[in-house]
């Protein structure tokens, strides 16, 4: 959706480059991903640094002293920090924080006022989805609102300001699926489901053709979409809705072992999160006519049982 609205705002010259692009920005979003999942590591570290440093104080507290050390104990955290596959795909990315200690204190600070953190931390006894739950509390409530963390990431990488959300809901999704039994060859989530299949990636094919199909027929697409928008000038549509429409009639026509629904269903959840508020049943009921009008012409082929559903 985004590499086909950058097209259309005068991206990149010709769809072959588009679609280069495209593969860049996927590549570009999974160093996202790893990046997120070091600053957790970071952050235990820093922790791990702060109760060393407020021990080797002239006038220790008692709670320097005996300090709680349940934080830098989290066994995620450590499965994490031992896991292989992270560590090899850190260390190709070069990834290092020492110059933002600053942002790593802040995001400490902020993590130690958070009552989640401080329910987690004064526990009598935490179970393994406690230290889960802590660290993807600090992912989703701390790191995603970082205005900070948002521009470093800004900074370093142009791909990077659309896809901060996207890594943080993978980090999640990351942490809630990890298992108290994995062990440091357990491999982390790959982007794409299927890329490491020696056949080469369906994943990759899909949204490769999807992305061209949607292009090819732009002009055709726009007719189609004029025609059926009843009262409206195409103009006055907004970009993305025009977009989302022309993704989804191309996966419903091109795309046979797709069920309708699951096309309906995944587009209409899109406009909701890019598109404006009317979005949703503007999509819907010209997606609606669409489907009905396509299925009487034999226009939507679909190659199993049940898709046309």
């Amino acid at each position: 959706m985004q590499a086909v609205y950058a097209f259309q705002q005068e991206g990149p010259e010709s769809i072959s480059a588009g679609e280069r692009q495209l593969i860049v920005s996927l590549e570009k979003l999974y160093e996202l991903y790893i990046y997120q999942l070091s600053l957790i590591i970071e952050l235990s570290d820093f922790a791990r640094r702060r109760i060393e440093e407020n021990r080797l104080k002239q006038l220790p507290t008692q709670e320097d002293i005996d300090p709680n050390l349940r934080f830098i104990q989290n066994r995620f955290i450590a499965q994490l920090e031992n896991n292989r596959d992270y560590l090899k795909r850190n260390a190709s990315y070069k990834i290092n924080w020492v110059d933002e200690e600053e942002m790593i204190r802040k995001i400490y600070n902020i993590m130690r006022e958070d009552e989640g953190y401080i329910s987690y931390m004064n526990k009598d006894k935490v179970s393994y989805a406690d230290e889960k739950q802590v660290v993807a509390l600090v992912v989703m409530r701390i790191f995603s609102e970082s205005d900070h963390l948002r521009s470093l990431f800004d900074e370093k990488n142009i791909y990077w300001t659309e896809d901060f959300d996207t890594a943080i809901m993978m980090v999640d999704k990351t942490i809630k699926g990890y298992k108290e039994a994995a062990d440091e060859y357990s491999g982390l989530p790959t982007l794409l489901k299927d890329e490491n299949y020696s056949d080469g990636s369906e994943d990759m094919q899909f949204l490769i053709q999807l992305y061209r199909k949607t292009l090819i027929n732009n002009t055709d697409l726009n007719k189609v979409i004029s025609e059926r928008a009843s009262n409206w000038d195409l103009e006055r549509i907004a970009v993305m809705d025009t977009i989302l429409i022309k993704m989804a009639i191309t996966e419903l026509i091109e795309f046979p072992s797709i069920p309708v629904k699951v096309t309906l269903n995944e587009y209409i959840e899109l406009s909701k999160e890019y598109s404006s508020p009317k979005s949703k049943v503007f999509i819907n009921g010209l997606l609606d006519k669409l489907i009905t009008e396509y299925k009487e012409k034999g226009i939507i082929k679909k190659s199993g049982r049940g898709l046309m559903e």
